[in-house]
């Protein structure tokens, strides 16, 4: 049986700047609705990618600035000059033995990690 992951939360103060900057980064923003009062649901997805986040009001729990998410990326020089050219700020590449990496955050301090990777192990 399968098992995919679909929908992350990610706890943010202000749910407009925070949708802006992930637009800016380049996630495609799917849905906007209000449901009710004290309920926004906010989906945003990386551009490739199966798994999407969610902003919003009453979403989580969690404190803003307590999420921390890795993405893996084809390239990570690449994917450090999108963010860049975005206007992003982004790490320098961290090269390891595991993959090379690029970190951001986004306004309220989720952080990010992008991991590009030489081959998976199968299985």
């Amino acid at each position: 049986m399968d098992w995919k992951i679909e929908l992350i939360p990610v706890p943010v103060t202000d749910v407009d700047r925070a949708k802006a900057f992930y637009q800016q980064v380049g996630f495609n923003a799917d849905h906007d609705h209000r449901v009710h009062e004290g309920l926004r649901f906010v989906q945003l997805t990386p551009s490739g990618s199966a798994c999407s986040i969610v902003i919003g009001e009453g979403i989580t729990d969690m404190a803003p600035g307590t999420q921390q998410i890795q993405v893996v990326v084809a390239d990570a020089e690449a994917a450090r000059r999108q963010l860049l050219d975005a206007g992003i700020d982004a790490s320098e590449v961290d090269v390891q033995p595991w993959g090379s990496f690029v970190h951001f955050g986004d306004p309220d301090g989720n952080r990010w990690s992008l991991q590009a990777i030489e081959s998976r192990p199968n299985g």
